[in-house]
This record gives structure tokens, sequence and C-alpha cells, in this order.
């Protein structure tokens, strides 16, 4: 199944995109989902009012049909959280009891910050094995705010394995033993077993975003503010190895203008557009005239050539250039576009690399060869990252 993630700075009409994108798919004959986790529920301006009765389309996840041929899922965040909530309160009422803890009750519970980011992962894992569709349109959050979305798993994962090392589950025998000795008592097995639930569902929405099949669409409004954001989002997401198939140019005006304000703007959106059309595919939306309500303005949206993405773009590892002959040292390229010099930083530890790019962190293993190798230095030219690694002569091979 092919998924795309749409995305954007705040206010570019990116939900307007997904809508426009899923319908012009679903009328090429493509069987298509679209995913909303938006408060409010703007969707149902766009695409009208439902024409059938909400269905389960995959475990856990019910969407409704609406014209055009198009099934809408929406993300009820606020159940999710009460749901995961009073389960965990559940697997773990026997700790809870010995501390004198009184459950809360589902009538009572509002969500924290963040149960947004969760609800959508797990539909989005959802969606994407629900049999019986091509293409899976997700209408994610405004850019920042996607990009920490999209790294949730891979941190999370980490933060678990950590914490909670599966390991140790080894050791449950030993434990009352343990107990005694340090006169406390040690992590209950209901710990572990909702630690290693949780790696299982992170790891599944894991293997969905980093799927051959999954992309990412950038919708902006040409201009200058759009370009300050688009610049930092494309870092982030290439430091996630998150391919941007296409940027959107939406709300594009008419050119030739007679009047000199709107021509003013209309070559300022068009200067930017040709800016990105030099480093990425860009599909161009004209401007209504007026804010997108109901179908019928979806329509000539919808008919827009290009909107609708033909294949996933390719993904591509971050590749190891073996110059041992040459200069001897391997050379990791960390493709990264638009990046400056000043706003980089990288340390080794262990095992693993801490990359910074501007606001964005990733913390990535190290290749098996490069294990083996100290940092000799990095360079950063023609938007790549070239991290030199030099052999260490005590734990490389020898040859004869």
């Amino acid at each position: 199944m092919h998924t795309l993630l749409i995305t954007g700075p705040g206010g570019a009409g990116r939900t307007t995109v997904a809508a426009a994108t899923a319908l012009a798919a679903a009328r090429q004959g493509r069987r298509v989902l679209l995913l909303s986790g938006d408060a409010g529920d703007p969707l149902s301006a766009l695409t009208g009012e439902p024409v059938g009765e909400p269905a389960e389309v995959a475990p856990g996840l019910s969407a409704v049909p609406v014209a055009g041929g198009v099934r809408v899922a929406r993300v009820d965040s606020g159940e999710e959280f009460r749901e995961e909530l009073v389960a965990l309160q559940e697997r773990g009422s026997a700790l809870l009891g010995m501390v004198g803890a009184r459950p809360l009750g589902a009538e009572e519970l509002t969500e924290l910050p963040g149960a947004e980011q969760f609800a959508l992962l797990r539909a989005l894992r959802r969606a994407a094995s629900a049999p019986g569709f091509d293409l899976v349109v997700v209408d994610l959050p405004p850019l920042h705010q996607a990009l920490a979305t999209l790294a949730l798993p891979a941190q999370l994962r980490r933060y678990l394995a950590r914490l909670l090392p599966a390991e140790r589950q080894a050791a449950r025998a030993l434990r009352p033993v343990l107990a005694q000795l340090a006169g406390v008592p040690m992590p209950a097995q209901w710990l572990y077993e909702a630690a290693a639930r949780w790696d299982e569902e992170l790891a599944a929405v894991q293997a969905v975003i980093e799927a051959a099949t999954t992309e990412v669409r950038l919708v902006a409004e040409p201009g200058p503010a759009a370009a300050d954001a688009i610049r930092p989002g494309r870092l982030g997401l290439a430091l996630q190895q998150l391919p941007v198939s296409a940027v959107v140019a939406n709300r594009l005006l008419p050119e030739g203008s007679v009047d000199p304000w709107l021509a003013g703007l209309a070559a300022q959106q068009e200067k930017y557009a040709a800016q990105w059309a030099g480093e990425l595919p860009v599909v161009r939306l004209g401007h209504l005239g007026r804010d997108p309500r109901g179908p019928q303005d979806l329509e000539p949206l919808a008919a827009t050539d290009g909107l609708v993405p033909q294949r996933p773009a390719p993904r591509r590892a971050w590749a190891v250039e073996d110059r041992l002959a040459e200069d001897g040292v391997l050379v990791w390229v960390v493709p990264l576009p638009g990046a400056h010099k000043r706003e980089l930083d990288l340390i080794r530890r262990g095992d693993e690399l801490l990359l910074t790019v501007g606001p964005y962190r990733r913390i990535v293993p190290l290749p098996a060869a490069l294990r083996r190798c100290t940092v000799s230095g990095a360079a950063l030219a023609e938007d790549a990252l070239r991290i030199r690694f030099t052999p260490d002569p005590g734990l490389w091979p020898r040859t004869s």
C-alpha cells in the first residue's frame, strides 16, 4: 500500500490539499483512505456529509464514505487516551494497590498534551494495514509538529531499550531474592510486559514510516515565510531519512493582473515556486478566490496535473564510501539539502552518532564497518555531510 504523508507550514492549506489529493486519486480508480487527526474536524467542511454508515476498515479504525468514493477516518485522541490509561491501570492494579493508589475512572480522564501524537501514530499503523486500499493519504499536523511525531517511534524504542532492557526479563526468577537483599520490591513483571507491548507497537509504526512505500509531500504558499519554514523542515526530514517527493505550491494567484499589488504578489509567488522547482518537483494549485468549502470546491483542485503520486519516491540509504586505498578512510555520506555549517553538530558516543541539524537531532547506530573506526573529521559540501572514519588498528581486521 502507498502511504502519502502531507504536511507543511501552518495555515498553508494542507488539509485542503490532502482532501483534493484523495479525491483526485479516487477519480483515477484508486481505493483511497483519507486519515486526519485535526481537532474540530475540518475535513467535514471540505468533503461534505458522509454518504454511508461508519465501518471498521482495520482493527480499531473506522471510516465513513464521502462524496467521490473516498473513505475518511478521523482520530479521536481523547478516546484513545482514556482507553489506554484505563488498560494500563488494570494491568498495574497489584502495584497500585500496594502503594494505596485509587484508580481513575474513564469518565474523569481528560487527555494530556502529546496524546494527539500517539493517537495519530496508532491510527497510521492501523490505516497502513487496512485491506482493500491502494493509497492512504494522511493529513499530518504542521511541519515542525509532524517531524516530532514521525521521530517519536524510534526515539521511544531507544529509551525503552535503555531503561527496560529485554535481557533483564531473563532474571525475573531472581527478583524475590534481590528484593530481600535490596530491601525494596523489584519491578513487577507487568512493567516488562507493558514495555514489550509498547515496543512492538512502536516498531510497527516505525516500519510504516520507514517503508519504501511511504513518502512526504510539503504544502506551502510560496513566499519568504514559507521558504524559511521549508528549509529547516526538509533538513529535519532528511535527518529522519524521509524522502520529500514534491512541494505543492498552493493558492497561486493568476499571472498578468493589471492591479499592481496583485501583480507584485503573484511575481513573489512565482519567484519562490521557481526556487523550489530547482530542487524538487512542484505541483501548482491555483487560488480559488475564496476559502474552499465543500466537494464542489475540491473538484477544480483535484483536476490539477501531478497532484496524484504515481509511485513513491526512491529512498536512498546513507552511503559509506570506501576510500581506504586512496586516503585511508571510510566516508559516511549524509544528505542534508540546504544545510549550513553553523547549524551542524555531531558527537560519537560508543556505536552511535548524535547528529544535530538546526532544531533537529537524531541518534543513529553506526554501520558495522564504522564501529571499528574513529571519527577523523567531517565536511559539508554540495548538500551533504561527509564524515570521515579512520580504521582503529586495534579493532580493524589485519591483512597479510
